[in-house]
């Protein structure tokens, strides 16, 4: 059937080249491009794909938001990391990222 989509803590992801992610001063915030349109992303968003441009893990990707949200509140930083699965799980569904081979 089709690609498995759950992701592992050693999976690493990127973005899909068929998008451009960039910084937009004018929208002042991160979007993704593509030849139909443009997607505005959250902060969250934006921070978590900035993170996967880079060629973080997703263990690694999780460390850093979860630093960057949760400080030292745990109950908190279940909610990022189980808000990190779940942002790249929707993302791979609409075509934004990939698992890198």
């Amino acid at each position: 059937m089709g690609e498995e989509t759950a992701f592992s803590v050693t999976d690493q992801v990127e973005i899909n080249p068929l998008y451009m992610f960039r910084w937009e001063e004018a929208q002042d915030a991160y979007v993704l491009l593509y030849p139909e349109g443009i997607v505005k992303l959250n902060e969250t968003a934006g921070e978590i794909l900035h993170h996967c441009s880079q060629s973080s893990s997703v263990g690694d990707l999780i460390k850093k938001m979860k630093t960057h949200y949760a400080a030292s509140d745990p109950a908190t930083a279940e909610k990022v990391e189980d808000g990190v699965y779940k942002f790249l799980e929707v993302s791979h569904a609409k075509g934004w990222i990939r698992r890198k081979t």
